[in-house]
Order: structure tokens, then C-alpha cells, then sequence
């Protein structure tokens, strides 16, 4: 669910510094300057860039940016220079390139290493930053007002911070409240460089219904801790959004709906099953089974795209099952650390290097998961099972996956929702797979995560329009 998944790129902070490995007797190269090469990802074009300067000091700084997937000025911790060998690592991000310069220091031949995994990379010199297109983001002037807003969640005693978009005709207006996916989100969901919700605004305030969109609580603009948060937490900022734009004139507090992306869409139906004055919800690849079960199915859809073979796809899920048994059967995280440790290290002794790096499974993505998994909310996703929340919402409901969905495959979720609404007795919902769709809503030719910085497009049009005229046919 978590769509923060970068290829090969993530953010990280650490010192720069500058090492020689000795004395040669060719002069030490200047690498100073823009350097570009492609790397190929299971025939993914994922260009690399680094850039070069020297500090006051006479120091060698650097910093690496991944334009494909939205990822710039990002530290490179260490950078050393012998001659014609360039050694660059970045700790954290568990990655190494090591280069040798062509005899004009213009071109570096290089091995890109990271999480175990090799790939040929070849840098050149470059005056001409490539520059990520966008098509879709909006460029002013603008045919609605947009205003920066902040509103109070008094239960939880936090602010949020946002934009409202309104249109310019005769008030008062319809409006949504957009609610993010999983992980810290700022207002616009961006992610790759993409801003989904800033598209998604401008395409409805044209149309005439004012959007809300507003950054996670402890995220960006707005104060909490995103950290200790769950799911029902999100679900009583999206109350809070409700009840702001109630007190303003120029909208129609009984036309407010609310759109929801992936975990947005399980907190969507949480808060219209509990209040009336919510007028319609949108649900953007929706959960609808456990979140446990969706997990399964995830990672098994995500590794068999990535070329893993049946046998590991099988001992992975046994993995999971063993390490969410853990989850659900002790609730003190500390003693669950550990519990998961000793079982994780045990069932990995079962796998070679190579089947564990082609898995992820190294100590440091170990342990990662491991934290990541003992949150409160993770927990709380895990056993939290959609419909009955679902079949307590008694206004229209409009539900919409995209076909090559990985992340929350259409398979396993758009019949059980719909059998769910049937059996409930709403009398107007909608449940529609949109071809060649992925999880975000892009227009594609696969479903993997690892083209979503690559595609152009941000939110298909057909998308876009599928949305706009069915909310436009429940207001006025």
C-alpha cells in the first residue's frame, strides 16, 4: 500500500567527505561538474545524475539525483578519488559506485552496487540537466481561486495545513475532501514528482466543485505525530476537514463528498459510516479484504513482475505468515522485535546470498521492516477488515481500480466490495476497473511501481472525467 517505493533512489542525510587512496603518479582527477548515465532496471531507463563541486576547503562535495523518480539533491556520503578509479557510497541507501575514468576524464565506466545487486552504469560529463516532464501539473493563471487554509482537529489538538480551490461561479459550491494513501503524504500526494491531488483539484474546480486537500498530520505544513498515528486517527482529521468547510459560505454543507486513494479509500468509508452530512464518497483502489490478505497478494503479484521465480514467491509468502503471526499473537513490540529476529534469521539460513538479495532480505531492509511493521498503524492495517464500515454507508459510492493494479490487485478486492454494497441495500454505487490503469491511476503497459517516475501522465484522463461527471450527476 505504501506507495513511497523508489527503485533504486531514496532520500538519505550524511557528512560528504573527500579520501585519497595514496600517492600516484598520475594527477588526481577533477571530477567537478554534472555527470549523467541510464541505469537499466529489468528493462526500466532509469537515468542517474551526479554532480561535483569542491568546497572552500578544496574538498570533493556530491550530491545524486534520480530525476525518473522525482528524487534530487540527494547527499553522497563518501567520494574518493585514486587517479583513474572514482569510489562513491552512500550508506544508508546500502549502495557503492565504483568507476574508472576514460584517459580524457570525460567518461566513467562504473559498477552501480546496491542491496547486493549489481548493474553496468556509464557516466558522462554533461552541461544539460535532464528535465522530468509533467504534463498534467497545472499552470496559472487558474480559473478558480486557491487559497491557503489551516483548520483545527481539537479532539486530537493539531493543525492542518492546506489549499482549498474554489471555483468562480455563483456560490454555493459542491466540494470533496481528498484524503491520501499510506505513509506521510503532503496535499498534493506527490510522489515521483507527480501531485495526483493538485491534478485531480484543478480538474474538479473547473468543473465547479471546490477541493480541499490538505498535508498528513506531522507532515509538511501540518503539526501531530504522523508516527503514532492509525488509520482511525487519519479518520477523525477528515471529520475535522468536514466540519471546516461547513462554516464556510461559499460552500454547501450538504454537498460535501469525500475522495479517497488507497488507504484514503479504507478512511473514506470509516467517517461516511458514522456521519450523515457526508454526501458521497470516491474510492481510488479501495481495500476490500484484510489488509493481512492483501499483503499476500501484493508482494506475490510485485515479485512474480520482477522476474522471482515460484519457489521464492512461495517461501516469501511462508515468511509473512510466520512474521505477521508473531504481530498478531504478541502486542509488545519489543518482545515482537525480537520474536521476529530470531524467526526471520532461522527461516533465512533456508536461502543462498543471491536468493536473499534477489528477496530484499538483507539486515538492513530487516530490520527496516521489522520497525515498520511494529507501528501502531501497521498493526491496526493489518487485522482491519473494510466491509462492515462499507455496508454502514448509506450515500452514493463510486469505486474505481485501475486493471494492472499491483499494490491493491482489482481481482482480489472490486467484486468482494461490490457484493458487499449489493447485500447492504445502498441503492447507488458503482464499481468500475479502468483498462490499462495502475495503482496511481497512470496510464500503463505494467502495473509495477518501478515505472510510476518514468510514465509522463500523472492521472489518466479517463480517469479524471469517470470521476468529474459521476459527482457532477449527485449534486447540484
Amino acid at each position: 500500500m505504501n506507495k513511497r517505493i523508489l527503485v533504486y533512489i531514496l532520500a538519505f542525510c550524511a557528512i560528504v567527505t573527500f579520501a585519497s587512496f595514496g600517492a600516484t603518479d598520475k594527477p588526481q582527477a577533477d571530477l567537478t561538474g554534472t555527470w549523467l548515465g541510464t541505469l537499466d532496471v529489468s528493462g526500466f531507463k532509469l537515468r542517474i545524475v551526479f554532480h561535483f563541486k569542491k568546497s572552500d576547503e578544496g574538498k570533493l562535495l556530491g550530491t545524486m539525483d534520480s530525476p525518473d523518480q522525482g528524487a534530487y539533491n540527494l547527499p553522497v556520503d563518501t567520494v574518493k578519488v585514486d587517479s583513474n578509479k572514482v569510489h562513491l557510497a552512500a550508506i544508508s541507501l546500502a549502495m557503492t559506485v565504483d568507476g574508472k575514468l576514460s584517459q580524457n576524464d570525460s567518461v566513467m565506466t562504473c559498477d552501480f552496487v546496491q542491496s547486493g545487486t549489481t548493474l553496468p552504469l556509464t557516466l558522462e560529463r554533461t552541461d544539460q540537466v535532464p528535465i522530468v516532464s509533467r504534463p498534467q501539473n497545472p499552470v496559472q493563471p487558474y480559473p478558480y481561486d486557491t487559497a491557503a487554509v489551516k483548520f483545527e482537529n481539537q479532539e486530537a489538538g493539531i493543525t492542518l495545513a492546506g489549499t482549498l480551490t474554489m471555483p468562480k461561479s455563483q456560490p454555493p459550491h459542491p466540494a470533496v475532501i481528498l484524503i491520501t494513501g499510506s505513509g506521510p503524504q503532503d496535499r498534493d500526494e506527490t510522489i515521483f514528482g507527480h501531485k495526483p491531488f493538485w491534478v485531480i483539484a484543478d480538474y474538479l474546480s473547473r468543473q465547479g466543485v471546490a477541493v480541499l486537500r490538505y498535508d498528513d498530520r506531522g507532515y509538511a505544513g501540518s503539526t501531530g505525530n504522523f508516527a503514532s498515528a492509525t488509520s482511525e486517527d487519519f479518520a477523525g482529521d477528515v471529520r475535522a476537514a468536514i466540519a471546516f468547510l461547513q462554516k464556510n459560505s461559499d460552500i454547501d454543507p450538504n454537498q460535501i463528498g469525500l475522495i479517497g486513494h488507497s488507504e484514503g479509500a479504507l478512511i473514506a468509508p470509516m467517517v461516511a459510516a458514522q456521519n450523515k452530512d457526508v454526501a458521497f464518497i470516491v474510492l481510488l483502489a479501495a481495500p476490500g479484504v484484510v489488509g493481512e490478505e492483501i499483503l499476500y497478494e501484493q508482494a506475490a503479484l510485485m515479485n512474480k513482475a520482477n522476474g522471482i521465480n515460484d519457489s521464492l514467491i512461495s517461501w516469501n509468502r511462508n515468511f509473512q505468515k510466520e512474521f505477521f503471526r508473531i504481530l498478531k499473537s504478541e502486542p509488545d513490540s519489543v518482545k515482537a522485535k525480537a520474536m521476529i529476529k530470531e524467526m526471520a534469521h532461522k527461516k533465512l539460513d533456508e536461502l543462498n546470498d543471491a536468493e536473499k538479495q534477489t528477496l530484499g532480505l538483507t539486515e538492513q531492509e530487516l530490520d527496516s521492516q521489522i520497525n515498520s511493521f511494529t507501528s501502531n498503524w501497521f498493526r491496526k492495517f493489518l487485522t482491519y477488515d473494510p466491509i462492515p464500515a462499507l455496508q454502514r454507508v448509506a450515500c452514493p459510492i463510486l469505486v474505481l481500480y485501475g486493471e494492472l493494479d499491483l499494490q491493491t490487485p482489482p481481482e482480489q478486492n472490486a467484486k468482494v466490495i461490490e457484493q458487499a454494497l449489493k447485500e447492504s441495500g445502498n441503492k447507488d454505487f458503482t464499481v468500475k476497473v479502468l483498462p490499462s490503469l495502475n495503482h496511481l491511476f497512470q496510464t500503463a503497459a505494467t502495473g509495477s511501481p518501478k515505472v510510476y517516475g518514468i510514465i509522463t501522465e500523472t492521472f489518466a484522463p479517463v480517469a479524471l472525467e469517470t470521476m468529474s461527471s459521476w459527482i457532477l450527476e449527485r449534486v447540484h
